[in-house]
């Protein structure tokens, strides 16, 4: 029964950890794929669809323009928030003050990336915008 129990944990923990160190494969994590920078110096012009894919991972949105030509568009909108907190205490041997201010920021980033594929989906056209406020 005691060794069940064990069992039970150990299962428990791999699953907890996504089976890293307990023969499961690792969870990988990725880093942010879209960025202006990686637009700027990777994608180019004559580049085959799946290249860009495999760079920029799958559009968000996928349309045709007026010659039945595809566009891919990557949208995307990120929040960035910051608490902070300030405390000051005073104290006497009886009498004790606690004083706490918070604040709060926000940030939002923009980013748009659109690429215009030609007939035979190779990039013909690429075009970005950035934004932060």
């Amino acid at each position: 029964m005691r060794h069940m129990r064990w069992g039970f944990l150990v299962v428990g923990l791999c699953a907890l950890m996504g089976g890293t160190g307990c023969g499961g494969k690792q969870a990988e994590i990725k880093e942010d794929r879209l960025t202006v920078g990686r637009v700027q110096g990777e994608v180019k012009v004559g580049m085959s669809a799946a290249q860009v894919a495999e760079l920029l991972g799958s559009p968000n949105i996928v349309t045709t323009d007026d010659k039945r030509r595809e566009v891919w568009i990557y949208d995307k909108v990120s929040t960035d928030r910051v608490d902070t907190a300030s405390s000051s205490y005073a104290g006497l041997i009886i009498l004790g003050a606690n004083s706490s201010d918070r604040s709060s920021s926000q940030r939002q980033r923009t980013l748009t990336i659109i690429i215009k594929y030609d007939e035979d989906k190779k990039v013909r056209d690429f075009a970005y915008n950035s934004t932060q406020f």
